[in-house]
């Protein structure tokens, strides 16, 4: 986290409300809680604009496959998983959902709906060694898959961390990865950090468009998400977001079972010290111990205060942001580690907390307790 946030003037409240069906905590404005009906517009994102839009579809389209209080509940008695065929390619879906009860303000004055470009990876049918193929055929069969929504960190887009969205994707998963408005990588303006305030609302609110497309006959979604099973996660200030929206009383959103933090922090804008419930779901932490900008007492810190389950891999060596994008041998053990941490704690595979433990230590490059 970067040292000027604790000094952020206060942003203004932002208010959401969730999608008509879906059960969530609302939002906590500074002055208090709302309730609002939200309407939504949603349309394919197909061309590049001052937002930067042309950064969500990364530059090959096909490469090879990288090498609340909310209390723990009890995996729901449908919650059956299908194993995946071999070949199982990501596919890649750029929506736009739009949250007309709130707004984001720019520099320049401008007030527009609260507007989410987001990544949508899934599972899907062809080659095992396709990744990002755009519009391709959701392995519904397979089906329904876990939700997980991750946030980039401050000016990066979720293309930056493909590799491993992609593995997460491949794995069974459904991963959303929106790109927040004002602290993205394009800004009209200039960025405003100021706006992490707004952003676990962004979170919970992909989460209800990502759930509500699952109802609609006509969505490509249909059907593919597992309702019960979603977890958050990020990099960066997109970890302080997911770490908010999973554990913080004025933003945790119940509906999440899981929440993984990639070199993340408190959001020091918002509170000193997140008030952890006694209950909560469960908390990977990862943390690369020659990281300057987000350091690792930061992660301590949180991670110390947090209710169990919790696990903190660190990363021995491991700077800030090249083991999440691309930086080997680490990207490697942060895909096995968060993919055994999504299968144990949304499928309740037993086996998989043995193999989180195996991937998470490995002789000077790195460590797991919990």
């Amino acid at each position: 986290m970067r040292e000027y946030l604790l000094k952020a003037p206060p942003p203004i409240p932002a208010v959401r409300e969730a999608a008509p069906g879906a059960a969530i905590r609302r939002l906590a404005a500074l002055a208090g809680i709302l309730a609002v009906a939200v309407t939504y517009s949603l349309s394919v994102a197909t061309s590049a604009g001052s937002t930067g839009l042309q950064s969500l579809w990364p530059a090959t389209a096909s490469t090879a496959a990288a090498t609340r209080s909310a209390v723990v509940r009890s995996l729901p008695a449908s919650g059956k998983r299908t194993k995946l065929p071999v070949a199982t390619t990501v596919g890649l879906r750029v929506i736009t959902f739009v949250d007309h009860t709130r707004v984001e303000r720019f520099r320049d004055g401008r007030v527009e709906p609260r507007t989410l470009v987001t990544q949508i990876r899934y599972p899907a049918l062809g080659s095992a060694e396709a990744d990002d193929v755009r519009d391709a055929t959701p392995l519904s069969a397979a089906g329904p898959f876990p939700l997980v929504v991750f946030g980039p960190g401050f000016a990066e887009t979720p293309t930056t961390y493909a590799r491993l969205l992609d593995a997460w994707a491949r794995a069974g998963y459904v991963v959303a990865a929106p790109l927040f408005p004002l602290t993205q990588k394009y800004v009209p303006g200039g960025r405003r950090e100021a706006d992490l305030i707004n952003q676990p609302g962004d979170m919970s609110f992909v989460i209800s468009r990502m759930l509500a497309d699952n109802k609609l006959p006509a969505s490509f979604l249909r059907g593919l998400i597992a309702p019960d099973l979603i977890a958050v996660a990020g990099q960066s200030d997109g970890a302080a977001t997911a770490l908010a929206d999973a554990y913080d009383p004025a933003f945790a959103d119940a509906r999440v079972r899981a929440a993984i933090i990639l070199s993340g922090a408190e959001l020091s804008s918002i509170d000193d010290s997140i008030a952890f419930p006694s209950q909560g779901p469960a908390l990977l932490a990862t943390q690369g111990s020659g990281d300057t900008i987000n350091e690792p007492a930061a992660t301590h810190r949180y991670f110390d205060l947090a209710p169990q389950p919790k696990f903190l891999l660190t990363l021995i060596g491991a700077t800030h942001l090249p083991p999440y994008s691309a930086q080997q041998p680490y990207l490697g053990v942060v895909e096995r580690v968060t993919i055994a941490f999504l299968d144990h704690f949304l499928w309740h595979k037993h086996a998989s907390l043995v193999r989180m433990r195996e991937s998470g230590n490995v002789t000077g490059i790195a460590r797991l307790i919990g």
